[in-house]
């Protein structure tokens, strides 16, 4: 087919196919406007679509933008492992370096699981949140909201973070209009995250382009701050495995690693693992 570009469809935070977060995953010579890679990632209507290019510096692997169906994004988790897994598996890497829109994303590859270390530190993105208006927004009594109080953070994209109470109220909350909208334009954002004290977790983002995501590697890194300005993180390097997406029927897991030294984060760490399932090409948008 002419005039067409190669591409992959991988599973990420997962190693078994058809779970996990699907993406899309194009190589390109460099010559693609933001309109063209726009347009692909519209087409294949995954959560993230991730474009390759050559590198501005030799000494890194790709150059790579991210966008959602609606819009570009300047970091996101899923397509940084996913894609780094696919060069590392192509081309024989131990370590991969992305120049995303963001900034470096160093990746180490062991073993077949992918980490890398968060382009940005995580920071507080907004004044407090209402937790009577996020329960309106998620269809929940304002009692299955805690026990940290919901905060919006920043790294790279922002998140709204909803505690709730348990693993029933997590899988009963989802958006409800028009206090889901409200929400929105009081935080200034377009995505929420909730998480329960096991840190089973969902993430709702429709007027991105997103009904729900099943697994959200920068969410997850920003999280960071979250659970710092919540108590809930330690002096040295905390650690956990966050699981997304098994409310949709595609389960993921994500490892999350935090730095805190004299009470601020210092470096967030995500990692995960990932499976190719389809490969194909795709003709190159006017």
């Amino acid at each position: 087919m002419p005039d067409t570009l190669p591409f992959q469809i991988w599973d990420v935070f997962t190693d078994t196919p058809f779970t996990g977060n699907p993406l899309a995953i194009v190589e390109s010579d460099g010559s693609l406007s933001t309109a063209q890679m726009q347009t692909l990632a519209r087409q294949f209507n995954l959560s993230e679509t991730i474009v390759l290019m050559p590198p501005r510096d030799p000494a890194h692997t790709a150059r790579a933008r991210i966008f959602f169906p609606t819009a570009e994004i300047p970091f996101a988790g899923h397509p940084t492992i996913g894609a780094a897994l696919y060069r590392a598996a192509r081309d024989g890497l131990e370590a991969v370096t992305l120049e995303e829109e963001a900034g470096l994303v160093p990746v180490t590859i062991t073993e077949g699981t992918a980490q890398f270390t968060a382009p940005v530190l995580p920071a507080p993105h907004g004044g407090p949140i209402d937790p009577d208006l996020c329960a309106a927004a998620l269809g929940l009594d304002p009692d299955r909201i805690g026990p940290h109080a919901p905060g919006v953070f920043a790294g790279g994209p922002a998140f709204l973070y909803v505690p709730v109470r348990d693993r029933t109220a997590l899988a009963a909350a989802g958006p409800q209009e028009p206090a889901w909208s409200s929400l929105m334009e009081a935080c200034g954002v377009d995505s929420a995250w909730l998480y329960d004290p096991d840190l089973n977790a969902r993430m709702f983002s429709p007027t991105a382009g997103i009904p729900e995501d099943p697994a959200t590697g920068s969410a997850s890194a920003i999280l960071a701050a979250q659970l710092l300005a919540n108590g809930a993180l330690s002096e040295g390097t905390t650690r956990h495995t966050i699981r997304q997406g098994a409310d949709m029927g595609r389960p993921s897991e994500i490892g999350f690693e935090a730095d805190v030294v004299e009470g601020a984060i210092t470096a967030v760490r995500i990692a995960g693992r990932a499976v190719p399932v389809a490969e194909g090409r795709i003709r190159i948008p006017a």
